[in-house]
Formats: structure tokens, sequence, C-alpha cells
């Protein structure tokens, strides 16, 4: 089989560096151009030093016109910028980790030539079909993966209502460039809430959820926490809920059955059961008529970059999982 050609622009950050150690290892991918403005010319293994003797790959201050599927992995806001900017080959597949074409309302995005891009938002659990067939994807954001895998079953069956959610991510989830909350002297010992009830993701989360269940309203109250640790997002969601537990084992272990990275367990997770995978692990608790989901996830691999690899594997119809079969962190 002919290998895709990749190329890779933003190159040099968290979600670059992860695509890079995947598509490396990945049998049908080739890396074809990583371009990073501010390291041109530099080995990759001189920013990510764990790829030293893995790849003799340079980064470049353009990227190459022969390829066949583009991830940017460059920040919120950038994306459309960039697509501004150059131009990319009708026949150029895009994947997009940014958060700048989820929403329905950003999903069709013109070129300054007047070619237009239509986004699929990349969520296999919920559009496999329709991401098979795209030739552009929005890739969920991380905190939205680890909520949606959560509630999606409940959604299918018109089960939500209020929503009440929190979740913790680690420092990686605030990206590569230093602010005051991302040095280790500040997190370390340390948590915080931010961004209460007006997260970022919540837009893509909505949309996702009503598109299961598009009557009644759905009240999602989100409360996002940063950790103390690198990698890694735990969210529980507490709805009111008269099934039976035994009942929403069925539902969600029968909803996710045709999806290989998303696995419902009867015990109780934890977070080092999916870092360093691109897994989520769902959990379920219930009291009196209180239902609580767990749902823990890597940030930077189901919550972009493995996620997005999967989106290429269905894009080029290869096998879901290729090249994504990762050893989790025990200890």
């Amino acid at each position: 089989m002919k290998k895709i050609r990749v190329g890779i622009t933003g190159g040099a950050g968290y979600t670059g560096g992860e695509l890079l150690r995947i598509l490396i290892n990945h049998p049908h991918a080739e890396i074809v151009s990583v371009q990073s403005n501010s390291n041109a010319g530099k080995p990759i293994s001189s920013i990510h030093q764990d790829l030293l003797g893995d790849t003799d790959l340079v980064f470049s201050d353009s990227l190459s016109k022969e390829i066949d599927v583009l991830f940017l992995c460059v920040g919120h806001g950038e994306a459309k910028k960039y697509l501004q900017a150059n131009t990319i080959g009708d026949s150029i597949k895009i994947i997009d980790l940014s958060q700048d074409f989820r929403l329905h309302s950003h999903a069709q995005f013109k070129l300054s030539g007047g070619a237009v891009r239509n986004f699929v938002y990349g969520l296999p659990e919920l559009n496999r079909d329709a991401i098979v067939s795209a030739s552009n994807i929005a890739n969920p954001g991380c905190f939205a993966t680890a909520i949606q895998l959560g509630l999606l079953p409940l959604a299918k069956q018109g089960l939500l209502n209020e929503v009440y959610t929190t979740g913790i991510t680690g420092s990686t989830g605030a990206g590569q460039s230093l602010n005051a909350t991302s040095h280790f002297s500040w997190r370390a010992n340390n948590i915080q809430a931010y961004k209460t009830l007006s997260h970022q993701h919540l837009g893509e989360i909505g949309e996702s959820l009503r598109q299961l269940q598009p009557k009644g309203d759905i009240d999602i109250n989100f409360v996002p926490w940063r950790g103390d640790f690198t990698r890694g997002i735990f969210a529980s969601s507490t709805v009111t809920c008269d099934w039976k537990l035994e009942d929403l084992h069925k539902l969600y272990t029968a909803f996710y059955a045709r999806h290989p990275f998303t696995v419902v367990s009867t015990d109780s997770i934890f977070l080092k059961q999916v870092v360093n995978t691109n897994k989520c692990i769902i959990q379920l608790e219930k009291v009196d008529n209180k239902l609580v989901i767990h749902s823990a996830i890597d940030n930077l691999l189901k919550g972009a970059s493995g996620q997005a690899v999967q989106n290429m594997n269905l894009m080029f119809e290869l096998e879901e999982g290729m090249g994504l079969r990762f050893k989790g962190t025990g200890f």
C-alpha cells in the first residue's frame, strides 16, 4: 500500500510533538515535512529530545505541497489565518487541532481564492461515517472529548436535562508557551478552578449532545480544574436518572461496542489507566436517582493528536487503531 504523505505545521508544540511520535512509527504514514517558523533548520530531535535516534527530520519554514494530509497544530485562531495565507491543494485533506472549525457556524470556511472547505467534527464515536467520507476534520477539544463520551449514550436516549460536570486537567492542556499557571513552582502541590461555567469547549459539547437529543433543553454546568500533573483529564458528570445501574451499563456497552478506544469499566477508574493511550475509560456510579459518569483520557492523545491520527486512519480507509496501540503508564 502506498504510504500517506503527511505534513505538519506547528510541529514544535505539544500536539505537534505527539503527532511526530505516533506517525514516525505508523506503518502506513510517511512524514514529508514539518513546519515551525521559529525552529526552521533545526533537527526535530533538538526540540523533541526524546526522538533523538528515531528521526533525522529537520524543521522547515514552509510546507511541502507533495502531501496527502495536513495536520494544523497551531493556536486557536491561527488555523484560519494559515489557510488564508497559504495555498492548499484541493486533493490535500486537512485535520485541524485548533478550535477554529468545531462549531457548526464555523464549519464552512471560504479560502482567499474562493474555494470552500467544509469541516466535519472529528469525534469518531459520534460521526464515524461522516469522517470516513470527509476531506476536512475539526478535531475535538480535550475536555469536550472526555465529557461528550461520558454523556452521548444518555443523549441518544433523550435522558439529559441538567448536567453538572467537573474535570481536572494536566499542565500540558495549557500548551507549551509559559504562563504563570504552567510553571512547575505554581502547579506543584496546587489546584485551581478556572473558566467556571464559561469554558470554550461548552459550545461543541452542546452541539454534539443536541445532535443525538434534538428535543428538550440540555443545560451543562462545567467547572474545570488545573491539576498538579502533566497529562490526562478526569471528568465527572452528575445527572438525574431513574434507570437501574445494570440497564445503564448495558446501554453504554452497546453504544460503544463498535468503537475500539472507548471502554466501559465496572471497577473504579483512575487517570494512569489512560495516560499514554488513545483510550477513554468510563465508569458509572449511582446513588438513588443520581447518576455520576466518570470519564478519563490522555489530553494529548485521545484529547488531541491520537484522535487526529484516528481520524486520519478513517479518512484513508485504514484500520481505525493503526499506529495507536500504545502501552499505558502503569507506574
